[in-house]
């Protein structure tokens, strides 16, 4: 038995005469006197039926699933509805067959100002509607212009165990029991990084896979606990190799759902000037507003504030500024860790001539000023960057995809006082910066680069150490004792040491990359079934709570939880 001959959305006059099946959820029913209109969907569109009345007719309600077979009529011209693409057609139909019944709706299918909890609770109602059939639609064609792309240029996707050996990859692990083993468990990947380059080193020298990932992080527009990952890695490569195949990848995504691709190569600019310029390491490029330094100017002024900062850093905005919308502003860099926000305007009675012409303010802007370390100006004056070319709309709607280049190696922890990996541990120093005091890595670079469309950063990747020495050197900054480095990676050490070809490669989270794709404004519109911000799970309602005798046979015993409502 054939479902149906042809989907709801692409009837068309050319369709005229002809005898049909097809079946769908229904729209919407309306009763004209004998007659009975029913709008039938799919994910391809709507269909006008037109039934005789009859008790099927009469029973029909929203989203009841039926079977229709009729002949294809055109609608008289007083008829035709322009807004749909079948608009110009009907079916007569000749025979009904209800095959699903639905209850009462808790919302009507495609009803976007729903709660987006109840959407969750309900996610195939939602998955019915127009957006979600679109977005995961596009996700799907999306991956498949990634796939197309890689097997051209030669790739093999290599699948990778899920449960592995926790590592430091800079958030927390999942971690599975182990019923087998009580009391051990095994971590859930974040990422293929050590399979991957274990491939390299056992001369699969193109691999890449869509492998999911997990962790343990909080959850926000651009993250959920579990996320997909195109993972690449090539062997025998230099950096613009390896950036060169991701472009061509983002290339082959955007021509597969049908929109213009970005013009490659993509721009670079390095580390030091993304935050120097635009106060992060994933700048909106898509307009101007970079942050100045008049630190130099203003150290022999009479005006303290400025002189004795560690640096002074400013915004030009385009906007003159009242001293109740200054105030506003100032609360709100407060937040952000700031001491103030100089509105130069209002202190321009204590500033030279000269001074007040290095700002270089045009008429009809105003310079706003954050006089502190450079870190706390540049993090901030970052966010106000973003805050107000959205505020005052000056984001065009454009695409601008660059890389973040030159990467310090490491990073210092202001909490532990220890140093630690900008990236990930296994990622090389460039080339001659290969030794290095334990102690003093600060002006070690690394060859990490990063992928950033519109201020969102896609993903992540990097040449890799090859070097057992070098590797061994970066365990060792990071406070790691030759014990603990062989105990936590002895595995990859002895890899290394047997003949490790140089390679290097990337992470692209797909999520983020469709939802820019989409237009969305968060990651959860473009997963069938994501996670909300406390982690739970609307529609299955995990997690639970598992019994003591579960736990029991993997070596675990739960802790008493407090009770919140007494805390």
């Amino acid at each position: 038995m054939s479902w149906r001959d042809i989907q709801c959305g692409e009837l068309r006059p050319d369709h005229v005469g002809q005898r049909l099946t097809v079946a769908g959820w229904v729209d919407t029913r309306r009763d004209h006197g004998g007659l009975v209109f029913v709008d039938l969907r799919d994910h391809t569109g709507k269909i006008q039926l037109v039934l005789k009345e009859s008790e099927d007719a009469h029973e029909l309600r929203n989203e009841f699933v039926v079977q229709a077979v009729g002949a294809v009529a055109a609608r008289a011209r007083d008829a035709v509805n322009p807004n749909l693409a079948t608009g110009e057609v009907e079916i007569q139909v000749e025979s009904l067959q209800i095959l699903s019944r639905s209850t009462p709706l808790p919302f009507q299918v495609g009803d976007d100002t729903v709660e987006e909890t109840t959407r969750l609770r309900y996610r195939w109602l939602d998955m019915r509607g127009e957006r979600m059939q679109r977005n995961l639609r596009m996700s799907h064609a999306a991956v498949s212009g990634i796939r197309r792309t890689m097997d051209d240029l030669g790739f093999v996707d290599i699948w990778t165990p899920a449960m592995t050996r926790g590592t430091p990859e800079g958030a927390r692990d999942f971690l599975v029991p182990v019923r087998l083993q009580p009391g051990k468990f095994f971590a859930l990947a974040q990422s293929p990084q050590l399979f991957k380059q274990l491939c390299m080193i056992g001369g699969l020298d193109r691999y890449y896979q869509i492998a999911t990932c997990w962790r343990d992080e909080d959850l926000r527009a651009d993250r959920q606990f579990e996320f997909r990952q195109l993972d690449l890695e090539m062997a025998f490569v230099e950096r613009e190799d390896v950036l060169d195949v991701m472009e061509a990848a983002v290339v082959g995504a955007f021509e597969a759902v049908g929109k213009t691709a970005p013009t490659r190569p993509f721009p670079h600019i390095s580390y030091d000037e993304a935050m120097s310029k635009y106060g992060s390491d994933k700048p909106d490029l898509r307009f101007a507003m970079e942050i100045q330094d008049a630190t130099e100017a203003t150290r022999g002024s009479e005006f303290g504030v400025f002189a004795n900062a560690p640096c002074v850093r400013y915004l030009v905005v385009p906007k003159t500024f009242s001293r109740a919308e200054h105030e506003r502003l100032v609360a709100l860099v407060k937040e952000w860790g700031a001491k103030g926000l100089a509105l130069l305007s209002q202190v321009a009675k204590f500033l030279s001539e000269a001074e007040l012409d290095a700002f270089g303010v045009p008429e009809g802007s105003s310079a706003l000023c954050v006089a502190d370390t450079e870190e706390t100006a540049a993090h901030v004056l970052g966010l106000l960057r973003l805050h107000l070319a959205r505020e005052l709309d000056l984001v065009p709607d454009t695409d601008v995809f660059h890389w973040v280049v030159d990467f310090p190696l490491f990073k210092h922890d202001e909490e532990t006082g220890a140093w630690t990996f900008m990236h990930h541990p296994f990622t090389a120093p460039t080339a001659g910066s290969e030794v290095w005091e334990p102690g003093a890595p600060q002006d070690v670079r690394g060859q990490h680069y990063d992928l950033v469309w519109n201020g969102w950063e896609l993903g992540s990747g990097s040449i890799r150490i090859h070097d057992v020495e070098v590797q061994e050197r970066v365990f060792k900054t990071m406070g790691m004792t030759d014990e603990e480095a062989k105990s936590k990676f002895g595995f990859l050490l002895d890899a290394l040491a047997m003949g490790a070809p140089p390679h290097g490669g990337f992470a692209m989270g797909i999520e983020r990359f469709v939802a820019q794709l989409a237009g969305e404004p968060d990651i959860r519109q473009i997963v069938a079934f994501p996670k909300v911000s406390s982690g739970s799970d609307p529609l299955t309602g995990a997690p639970t709570r598992m019994p003591d005798g579960v736990l029991a046979e993997s070596g675990i015993r739960a802790l008493p939880q407090e009770d919140p409502s007494k805390a």
